[in-house]
This record gives structure tokens, C-alpha cells and sequence, in this order.
């Protein structure tokens, strides 16, 4: 009878394969960003763009295949538990840049 390693939940904790899967895509997404700033071959916005769009695929690869996010039973409270922490950081930053830009603005009117 194989064993495999889960929590409390059901959930697997992830396998060599998956690990190493992550490690991969995650370098190839460190390498890719790298070799573009250093050997810029597209227009500056579009290089901005691309670097974004890299850490964003390196984020979801990172939350997936190292964090072990999904939407299954323990795992979905864990990407509603994330979302929340991305929504009010989101808020608290965005409210931060407005009150510093009013700020900013007040002052200079003087």
C-alpha cells in the first residue's frame, strides 16, 4: 500500500516532480527578465511591460507549485485568505499615493 504525505485536509504537500517543476519555470522566468534588461531588444514601455507580465507568471508559479495554493478545500481558504491580504495591501498603497499626491499638490499651490 503506497503512503503519500497529506494534511489534515486531504491535501498533498507536493511531490519531487512538482518541486522541481516550480524550480525550473522559475528560473526560466528569472532568466528570461534578466537577459531583457540587460540586452534590451524591445522599446522601453514594452520591456516595462514584459518585466511585469515575468513576475506575475513568477508569482502564480511560486504560489502554485511552492505554497501549494489551489482551490480545493484547505487550499481554497488559503487563496481567499491571499486575495484579501493582495486587496487590502492594494487599498492601504493606493490610498498611501493619493494622500502623499494631495499633499504634494496642497503644498505647491502656496
Amino acid at each position: 500500500m503506497a503512503h503519500s504525505a497529506t494534511s489534515l485536509a486531504g491535501e498533498g504537500h507536493g511531490s519531487a516532480r512538482s518541486y522541481n517543476v516550480g524550480f525550473l519555470l522559475s528560473a526560466v522566468l528569472t532568466i528570461i527578465p534578466f537577459a531583457l534588461a540587460m540586452h534590451p531588444v524591445l522599446s522601453r514601455p514594452a520591456t516595462l511591460l514584459a518585466l511585469v507580465g515575468f513576475a506575475v507568471a513568477q508569482l502564480v508559479v511560486q504560489l502554485v507549485c511552492f505554497l501549494h495554493m489551489s482551490r480545493s478545500s484547505e487550499g481554497g481558504w488559503n487563496l481567499v485568505s491571499f486575495v484579501f491580504t493582495l486587496v487590502i495591501l492594494f487599498i492601504i498603497v493606493a490610498l498611501s499615493v493619493w494622500i502623499i499626491w494631495s499633499m504634494h499638490y496642497h503644498m505647491m499651490i502656496n
